[in-house]
């Protein structure tokens, strides 16, 4: 399998500009109702914040301009997301995001931080991220 090791700069930079075109769909669902069945929430929640960040950070994390302080922060967004939303500090089953849900939370938050430790690498706009 060593064949490989010479794309995983490709496969990686595939993963960065997938994960951020994923992550900024979720923003554009929860900031203007795009293929959503819930309307868009108020100007300056909890929520809204959350979605520019999924928003902004995912576009800037997908086309590699300030990768890795744009990731930092969607990595910490989805940690809260997760803790906040999903986890909720129950004990038991609870706890498991298979259970509550927060698998794709749990995922973001740290291919985020993979992301916020490597950079753009490749394929990106951004010369220094």
């Amino acid at each position: 399998m060593r064949q490989l090791e010479k794309y995983s700069d490709h496969a990686y930079a595939l993963l960065r500009i997938v994960a951020g075109f994923m992550f900024s769909m979720h923003g554009l669902q929860k900031i203007f109702g795009v293929l959503s069945e819930f309307p868009a929430p108020a100007l300056g929640t909890q929520i809204w914040f959350g979605g520019m960040i999924e928003l902004v950070g995912g576009l800037c994390v997908m086309l590699g301009i300030g990768t890795r302080l744009a990731a930092f922060i969607c990595s910490g967004t989805m940690a809260v997301a997760y803790f906040q939303f999903h986890w909720k500090f129950q004990m038991g089953a609870e706890f498991l995001p298979v259970v509550n849900k927060g698998e794709l939370a749990a995922l973001y938050c740290f291919v985020f931080l993979l992301i916020a430790c490597r950079g753009g690498v490749k394929w990106r706009l951004d010369k220094k991220s």
